[in-house]
């Protein structure tokens, strides 16, 4: 490569981590997995009195408010940041919900087949939402239950949308959204059966739910933009999560 193009060595710590296979990351004999410990849960434990608050069928509301195949919505996509004051259905929210973390089968206590892939079926992610517009919801912070398919709500806020837009570095597009995913990860799930390549696979996965989101808006006649740059702190208070064993890595804003 001509010298003009080389990058000092100091980047080259992250080249290495992209470049390295999972058999040499990793010490197996070490893994919870290996050990004999039992899983993490794939879903988060609720607090007892949680509102939970059912949600549409997510495949069906998908598939009957789907406008678009799958082959024009990947020819359209594209990161839309312009929304309308319209709000979101319920109908259209499962729908986008069940397209990012949506459970298709349980097979057993380590192991569900999603809607997305996920290195060994791990899926890390929860789903957080900050909702702004979405007909008969409160504004306010939620969290999607796709063993449950329900929304438990965490906070009410009629303030979220500034929130939201605040933790997000100041994109003023977040507050014109309808709803705000926000995808924390809990790496314990991961790191149980890959050890330190958990935190590798963990990226990857993250790009499959948001390119699901993207397609599945797209097909709803919906925008979304995706967001890396915010305020890790601020993004982790909004959603009430520790920062260590759970903290957020992917932002959303979607709306009509």
């Amino acid at each position: 490569m001509e010298e003009s193009f080389k990058n000092p060595d100091g980047f080259r710590t992250g080249r290495f981590f992209l470049k390295d296979t999972i058999r040499r990351m990793v010490d197996f004999s070490r893994t919870g997995q290996h050990r004999g410990a039992p899983p993490p849960p794939l879903q988060k434990p609720v607090p007892a009195g949680t509102e939970l608050i059912p949600l549409p069928d997510g495949p069906s509301s998908l598939a009957r408010l789907a406008r678009l195949p799958v082959g024009e919505a990947i020819i359209r996509r594209e990161s839309r940041r312009g929304f309308s004051p319209r709000s979101f259905s319920p109908g259209e929210l499962s729908a986008l919900l069940w397209a990012v973390q949506g459970v298709r089968e349980v097979l057993g206590p380590a192991t569900a087949l999603r809607s997305v892939p996920s290195a060994g079926a791990r899926h890390a992610f929860e789903t957080y939402l900050a909702v702004i517009r979405v007909e008969g919801l409160n504004p306010g912070v939620y969290r999607y239950l796709p063993f449950d398919e329900r929304l438990a709500r965490l906070e009410d806020d009629a303030g979220v949308a500034r929130r939201a837009a605040r933790a997000c570095l100041g994109q003023g597009f977040v507050a014109a959204a309808a709803a705000v995913f926000f995808w924390t990860a809990v790496p314990a799930r991961m790191e149980w059966r890959y050890g330190e390549a958990a935190h590798k696979v963990i990226a990857l996965d993250a790009g499959h739910v948001g390119q699901n989101l993207y397609l599945a808006a797209e097909a709803l006649g919906a925008g979304v933009c995706a967001i890396a740059a915010y305020d890790q702190d601020a993004c982790d208070r909004l959603l009430g999560v520790d920062g260590e064993e759970e903290f957020t890595v992917y932002i959303a804003a979607a709306g009509k």
